[in-house]
């Protein structure tokens, strides 16, 4: 029954216009609505509502992530909308930001204004 079903994604955040700024405004996102509940964004026809929630702690994992078909290309256009890639220690290659996993997977990791871990992936 929910193999066929669109997704929605919940993210929380403490400000709707820095999140509407980040998803709309840097990663192009479309905007479908906002009213007392929730700001609603689309991406690839699945939406992500986002919530205000003025007290949380963001997970250290990460909430959101997409699956790519060139990862260099992704990341090089996230630098170019001025979105900061994670660096973490165990990523090979520091320049760009790319984790590759044991299998032949990479991944790449970004913050959203409230600290919300996102990532792109681009399986092997």
């Amino acid at each position: 029954m929910l193999d066929s079903a669109k997704m929605t994604g919940f993210v929380p955040t403490t400000d709707y216009d820095k999140a509407r700024a980040f998803y709309e405004g840097k990663l192009g996102f479309k905007f479908v609505s906002h009213d007392q509940f929730a700001l609603v964004v689309s991406v690839g026809g699945h939406k992500i509502r986002i919530s205000k929630m003025p007290n949380f702690t963001p997970l250290q994992g990460t909430i959101l992530g997409w699956e790519v078909d060139n990862i260099e290309a992704v990341v090089a256009w996230l630098k170019e909308q001025g979105v900061l890639v994670e660096k973490y220690p165990f990523i090979q290659d520091q320049e760009l930001g790319i984790w590759t996993a044991p299998g032949g997977d990479k991944v790449a990791w970004f913050k959203d204004p409230d600290g919300n871990v996102l990532g792109v992936n681009q399986h092997h």
